[in-house]
């Protein structure tokens, strides 16, 4: 969970930096933030995108992308750990 929180903590505060301060290629910007933060922490990226999408007003487009995320990755545990146990 630490690992959760302090890449969402990072993944907000690079892309403020290098989206407001710093002017940085978006190219650039997507491999710091999805490629670098997202392999520490794959969370940070689905609170980076959910944060963009409020940021942005997209209100349902956020609501749907906390659901589904939530509600299939854990459907996807049960069916993984239901397909196992089932061998």
């Amino acid at each position: 969970m630490v690992v959760n929180v302090l890449g969402c903590l990072l993944a907000g505060a690079v892309f403020n930096l290098t989206e407001e301060r710093f002017l940085v290629n978006p190219t650039l910007r997507t491999v710091i933030l999805i490629g670098l933060l997202g392999g520490f922490t794959t969370f940070s990226s689905y609170g980076l995108q959910t944060f963009t999408l409020l940021r942005d007003g997209e209100f349902g487009l956020a609501t749907l992308n906390i659901i589904v995320s939530n509600v299939l990755g854990l459907l996807m545990v049960w069916v993984g750990y239901g397909l196992v146990k089932a061998l």
